[in-house]
């Protein structure tokens, strides 16, 4: 018998895991929100699967490479504390030779949920843009949230999100709140 699948929240990283830094290639310039490590304990004592979907088009654009991108992920997971998240997954392709991988395609959570065997339909995506939210909305997710931190505020209105969060403690407050509603 297979395994129930896990749900998961999916995170994009600049903007909403940590502060956006344009092209970030310096693991110096990395700061991780206040409120994320504990936005994600307590949505992974919630039993979600915690997945990190990043565009860097950075590299396929030849402003950074792959190892700068290794630098800065490693002090970004570092900062989140080691262990937090399940898994993360990148796209390195710039807008123009864009496939489905890049956001707002879906392909990054649905490999992540091939990989991970996780249940999208009941999974939510956390992200500061529109195509944060496209992509969720693409994949097939529960419900979109829009943090208001990074491009957040300036998006808002190109994009129709589940909910609209000051920052990821409001975020995970409202994932909350559903699961209560839904097992209340």
């Amino acid at each position: 018998m297979l395994a129930p699948k896990r749900s998961a929240v999916f995170f994009d990283r600049d903007g909403t895991l940590m502060e956006e830094v344009n092209y970030c290639a310096d693991p110096a310039h990395v700061r991780v929100f206040a409120d994320a490590p504990a936005a994600l304990v307590q949505l992974r004592h919630l039993g979600f699967a915690l997945i990190m979907a990043t565009n860097q088009s950075g590299i396929g654009r030849g402003y950074f490479t792959e190892r700068d991108f290794q630098n800065v992920q490693a002090e970004c997971l570092r900062q989140l504390e080691p262990g937090t998240l399940d898994a993360c997954y990148h796209c390195p392709e710039a807008p123009e030779g864009a496939s489905i991988r890049r956001k707002p395609g879906p392909g990054m959570l649905w490999e992540a949920a091939r990989d991970q065997s996780l249940d999208v339909a009941s999974s939510y995506m956390v992200g500061d843009s529109a195509s944060d939210v496209g992509c969720g909305e693409r994949a097939g997710v529960a419900a979109t949230v829009l943090v208001l931190t990074g491009k957040g505020r300036a998006q808002r209105s190109r994009c129709q999100p589940g909910y609209v969060a000051a920052g990821l403690a409001d975020a995970a407050a409202w994932i909350l709140a559903r699961m209560d509603a839904h097992h209340g």
